[in-house]
């Protein structure tokens, strides 16, 4: 039994002809007839009954009819789910908390997609714990999240780690703290603060450095790309990963610069997650592997950069 056989048999039902039926199927007439005896014969049951005024369902017919719906209806289910599957599969989504996004995210994806030219790539941005949480549900097929040393990382995610850097003060070559060879506690209780909002590692850090207290005019942002955007703006400075203002186009501009932290011994990782399970599409452990590479590139860049 094939599923064009069931599919002839609903069409004659619903045009009430042969012929009708194999004008819209674009069949000659004997050759759908005879599709239909097929059917018939290996059913055991005689599904129309033919007339000179056309073919009608006979009351068997009529009986089965549903179940032959039925079956009609679960095979646009699977092939909907199948095309759904291969939609999924050409597609690899990340959730970043845009750390590193020049250095490390760019080129890690535009080397992928020239290796890779049918498969998509979807880049969203998120907090940690919303990337966590859509890692585990089977939103994101890769996280790209910040810890501090020391953290401990989520046990059902299998966790990469990609760059390690020390804090900085990210600020305009011409602002007054860019004469100093390192930025105090106190120095930044005494300028525009431009801080992550709650939920980012970078604000547990900064809280806890200094102590809980706010300089007098401060500013909550989403992700480093904004910090640095409003200190190329004037706006104040930001305290950021190196590895996020390293190489940086705002940096290579002129339009932004950084200074070492005073008493910032805690490294700050970037994690490369996925979720721990089996089997790893094809596509994600490529990414995967490329983001690993492009990291000791960057990584080295960056010790070089302090040697």
């Amino acid at each position: 039994m094939r599923t064009e056989q069931l599919e002839y048999i609903t069409a004659v039902t619903r045009l009430g002809s042969l012929r009708r039926a194999a004008e819209e199927l674009r069949l000659s007439q004997p050759a759908l007839s005879e599709t239909v005896r097929n059917l018939e014969r290996e059913l055991g049951v005689d599904l129309l009954e033919r007339k000179r005024s056309g073919a009608t369902m006979s009351a068997e017919g009529r009986e089965l009819l549903p179940h032959i719906v039925n079956v009609l209806d679960a095979v646009d289910r699977l092939r909907a789910a199948a095309g759904e599957q291969h939609r999924i599969s050409r597609m690899v989504r990340v959730g970043t908390v845009n750390a590193a996004t020049v250095p490390l995210l760019i080129p890690t994806v535009r080397a992928f997609r020239a290796a890779h030219p049918l498969t998509q790539v979807e880049v969203v941005g998120a907090q940690q714990t919303d990337i966590h949480r859509a890692l585990l549900e089977g939103g994101f097929d890769l996280g790209l999240v910040n810890h501090l040393e020391g953290d401990d990382t989520p046990a059902e995610l299998e966790s990469t780690e990609l760059l390690s850097g020390r804090p900085v003060v990210c600020l305009r070559p011409d602002s007054p703290l860019a004469a100093r060879t390192a930025v105090s506690v106190a120095d930044l209780l005494d300028v525009p603060l431009i801080a992550m909002r709650s939920g980012y590692v970078m604000h547990r850090y900064l809280h806890r450095l200094l102590e809980g207290r706010m300089p007098s005019v401060s500013y909550s942002t989403d992700g480093a790309e904004m910090g640095k955007l409003m200190v190329a703006e004037g706006l104040g400075v930001t305290v950021l990963p190196d590895f996020s203002v390293i190489d940086d186009p705002l940096q290579r501009c002129g339009a932004i610069t950084h200074r070492p932290l005073a008493g910032g011994a805690i490294r700050v990782l970037l994690m490369l997650q996925r979720r721990r399970a089996e089997p790893v599409p094809q596509g994600v452990r490529d990414l995967h592997d490329a983001f690993v590479a492009r990291a000791q590139t960057v990584g080295g860049r960056s010790s070089d950069h302090y040697t």
